[in-house]
């Protein structure tokens, strides 16, 4: 079985970060996390991520990152984290998220197996930027 590639930096985010080593442009920070129920197959496995997202299958909510960190001495790797409250999102099956900048744009997006959400329970996600 070939391997797939679950998540990705979108070409919109390689472009921009092309464009701001080359000095043409300053490179806007990541500000929004959001959930969507269309990172599934009709046999509910995840899709592969093309790079070529420039938005969620089927977005569900976006909300602002709470926090980030790094995740390796070489800082090399940022974790953006978020949560779904409870109430928020209550029934859905969340299988996609995505990192949005400051300019709205798409720049890392992950899909993954449905992950069911219970109204009294919150969730937190952690989404990794690996560079």
């Amino acid at each position: 079985m070939a391997d797939i590639t679950n998540g990705v930096i979108t070409v919109t985010g390689r472009k921009k970060f092309c464009k701001a080593h080359a000095g043409d442009m300053v490179l806007p920070i990541i500000t929004h996390m959001a959930w969507g129920d269309g990172g599934v197959n009709d046999e509910g496995k995840p899709k592969a991520a093309s790079g070529g997202e420039v938005a969620l299958y089927h977005e569900l909510l976006k909300k602002k990152v709470e926090a980030h960190t790094y995740v390796n001495n070489e800082e090399t790797a940022c974790r953006y984290t978020a949560t779904l409250e409870k109430g928020e999102l209550t029934g859905s099956e969340i299988s996609e998220m995505g990192l949005f900048d400051a300019e709205g744009d798409l720049i890392a997006y992950r899909t993954f197996m449905r992950k069911g959400k219970d109204a009294d329970i919150p969730q937190i996600y952690d989404m990794d930027e690996i560079f």
